[in-house]
């Protein structure tokens, strides 16, 4: 049993996505959306050596969560877990991955990676594919659930169980409507394949808000349509229509583009 872990986010946003879970000796990190070298520059900060990476799992093709993977991989021979069709889309004609770098992950079934019990989970996302991950070690859970544009009855349950959860609260509605993005745009962000909004993060964690869930961070804010204080103040109004009081009991976290986020321990 690991005698610490937490949670370090590198960045989140569409300028790039990059997590770490673990502690200083070892751990994986979830997407690589930023360069190798930021990476490497924001764990020194906390002091991870790279080589304490285990991993890196990779959700989805879009730049900004797989900007960062080939040269991370390569340069630092550390192994891409995802799935076949994740895999393929990111073999694009200038590529230099190896297949010696893919080590293939079946999706609702757990896989072990130096300790970690992972499940990969689909959402819906306008991607080949789009996955999920829960992980779970020394009697805690974590979910990242990023990039949806709805949590469908698949990805619920997982993210329904978590300790710590991070969930994409990607644009405020009134910002979204009123801004200068062109209507086809616009469209492709609320669909069902989009990104998910904060009122309906919000309206999610709400309805199923459990004892067990100690840490919410707030993910993927859109630059041009949210800002950290109105996803927050969305997330807390909904909580007070809904009679929920927090009593300390739940710490909220919004994660920030680009700036890392304090370290949030799970385990001491």
């Amino acid at each position: 049993m690991w005698m610490k872990l937490f949670f370090y986010s590198l960045s989140s946003g569409s300028s790039g996505n990059c997590y770490y879970v673990g502690n200083v000796s070892r751990g994986i990190l979830i997407d690589a959306g930023i360069s190798e070298r930021s990476i490497r520059t924001h764990l020194k900060k906390i002091g991870i050596p790279i080589q304490s990476i285990m991993g890196v799992l990779v959700t989805h093709k879009h730049s900004d969560h797989a900007r960062g993977v080939e040269v991370l991989a390569r340069k630092n021979h550390i192994p891409v877990f995802t799935t076949q069709a994740v895999w393929k889309s990111l073999l694009t004609p200038h590529a230099k991955l190896s297949k010696d770098h893919f080590r293939e992950i079946p999706l609702q079934k757990k896989f072990v990676i130096a300790g970690f019990d992972i499940e990969a989970f689909p959402v819906q996302h306008d991607a080949p594919e789009t996955i999920g991950f829960q992980i779970c070690t020394s009697g805690k859970t974590i979910t990242i659930a990023t990039d949806l544009g709805t949590i469908c009855q698949t990805a619920a349950p997982y993210i329904m169980a978590s300790n710590l959860l991070v969930l994409e609260s990607n644009y405020d509605e009134q910002m979204l409507t009123n801004g200068q993005y062109p209507a086809f745009l616009k469209a492709r962000i609320r669909s069902d394949h989009g990104h998910l909004g904060n009122h309906q993060a919000s309206a999610f964690l709400a309805e199923n808000l459990n004892s067990h869930l100690t840490n919410i961070c707030l993910a993927h804010l859109s630059v041009h349509n949210n800002t950290p204080q109105l996803a927050l103040d969305t997330l807390h109004q909904t909580f007070s229509d809904r009679g929920i009081s927090l009593n300390g009991n739940l710490r909220i976290t919004v994660l920030s583009r680009n700036v890392p986020s304090e370290v949030i321990r799970l385990v001491e």
